[in-house]
């Protein structure tokens, strides 16, 4: 895939090449009602959350399970692994790769643009995935990626589990920038959830995510903690997420 970055005040662009690792598909087991492309955590790959997904009890929903590119990661040192962006520390706090997060957002949303008109399209993640989603998130409220191009998908729901928000500090900025971005960031269904016994992503940071969003403007917000779950997913919060998506995508009654 090959995107542009568009410096702030210029029409000039840097090309830039980035290889994405393999795609799973999990195919609907009944009518296609929506599709959610999930993203893995960092060093991980699409294959795992592909097995976990295709055996939800979700038979109306596509799952569509990218693997990120392989590139040096700051937190490591520089050694190379599979990450949605460069990342020096896993929180708000820490400086953010936009330009990472620019080229994963686009792919995500060239993913999603095929799909027929009358299918529902979200996103979730784990991790640093969740961060993803996040911000494809606030892509979408602002109707622009941070380059200044339009956003082209519509988002129906987005889910980030043991993550955090990356580029927060100019978040409620985008959202105020015109009626229609708060319209949409109030409107858009948000899933957060999180384990108190995180050591990776520490509980605290899921939590001031959430505080941040909402204080953004994201008011359709749900965040849920779990008692001493550390950075990993239990059947329990799987659960949760397939109540949640089939409520907010309104697939109740729709396994045919």
């Amino acid at each position: 895939m090959e995107w542009f970055v568009f410096t702030a005040g210029s029409r000039s662009a840097t090309r830039r090449h980035v290889d994405y690792g393999r795609t799973y598909v999990a195919w609907p087991k009944g009518r296609h009602r929506a599709t959610v492309v999930w993203l893995h955590g960092l060093g991980d790959n699409g294959a795992s959350w592909y097995q976990l997904l295709e055996t939800l009890p979700l038979p109306n929903i596509k799952w569509i399970c990218p693997t990120a590119p392989t590139r040096p990661v700051s937190l490591f040192g520089g050694f190379p692994c599979a990450a949605w962006f460069d990342i020096a520390d896993p929180s708000q706090d820490g400086p953010d790769d936009a330009d990472g997060l620019e080229a994963s957002a686009a792919h995500i949303a060239n993913l999603l643009s095929s799909e027929p008109a009358d299918v529902k399209l979200g996103i979730g993640g784990f991790s640093m995935g969740a961060a993803t989603a996040l911000y494809s998130a606030s892509c979408f409220a602002h109707g622009r990626y941070g380059n200044g191009g339009r956003y082209p998908i519509n988002l129906s729901a987005v889910v980030g589990l043991s993550g955090w928000l990356p580029c927060s500090r100019s978040l409620k900025t985008k959202v105020e920038s015109s009626q229609e971005a708060a319209r949409r960031a109030a409107s858009l269904p948000l899933l957060l959830c999180h384990g108190t016994g995180d050591g990776v992503v520490p509980y605290k940071q899921g939590e001031r995510s959430a505080e941040t969003l909402r204080m953004s403007g994201f008011r359709n917000l749900r965040f849920e903690a779990y008692n001493g779950l550390e950075h990993y997913t239990i059947p329990e919060e799987m659960d949760a997420v397939c109540k949640w998506i089939t409520a907010r995508l309104q697939l109740d009654g729709s396994r045919a």
